[in-house]
């Protein structure tokens, strides 16, 4: 049975509607745009070795896609890894880079464990609720993850996985210039533009 305070909380998520994320971020495309991936199974970031700029590795029952991070944009595709390392459920849940990625590993997070960055540097914060169990919203925030007040000030109501597949993973890149959204059948790109000087290190 639910207390008073979790039924408020409850009420909270479920009232707040599903909107595109504020400024500075924007949806890739400039719309609540996805890319479908059958049968997804986890994702993970990498940064490119030339431009430093955020890429996805999506693995999948398909295999692996690497996705330019700013545009959903698929750049390279291995359809047939080695069986061996096809599946991220090894000690590091990690799976070998394809494409600029190739001879470093990825951690991927999604159906086998794993996590991505639930925070930035600068303040903002992603939370995956479910008022509506199976179903799970996500939740950005530039408050720290309190959700205080009214949606749409503070907090954002930005993801909904009904009409969508089981949710994966949700977090941001190392960068924190992207938020991912992934189920097991697509992922939902959310990006902005940071200065790579105003980033950390590594960055």
């Amino acid at each position: 049975m639910l207390t008073e305070y979790q039924q408020q909380l409850r009420a909270k998520y479920l009232s707040a509607p599903l909107v595109g994320p504020p400024e500075p971020w924007r949806a890739m495309g400039g719309t609540c745009s996805y890319v479908p991936v059958g049968g997804l199974q986890g994702a993970g970031f990498g940064v490119h070795p030339e431009t430093g700029d955020d890429l996805l590795l999506v693995v999948s029952m398909d295999g692996f896609g690497l996705l330019d991070a700013a545009t959903g944009t698929k750049i390279a595709r291995d359809r047939d890894p080695d069986p061996q390392v096809a599946t991220p459920d090894g000690s590091d849940l990690a799976c070998p880079g394809i494409g600029v990625l190739t001879g470093t590993r990825v951690r991927i997070a999604g159906l086998f464990g794993g996590g991505l960055h639930a925070t930035t540097e600068d303040g903002w914060t992603v939370d995956v609720v479910a008022p509506e169990w199976p179903h799970h919203r996500v939740i950005l925030s530039a408050d720290g993850g309190r959700n205080a007040g009214d949606p749409g000030t503070s907090w954002w109501h930005i993801f909904d996985d009904q009409g969508h597949g089981e949710l994966r993973a949700a977090g941001f890149s190392p960068s924190g210039r992207t938020l991912v959204v992934a189920t097991s059948s697509d992922v939902t790109l959310f990006t902005r533009s940071v200065p790579h000087s105003s980033l950390p290190a590594g960055g």
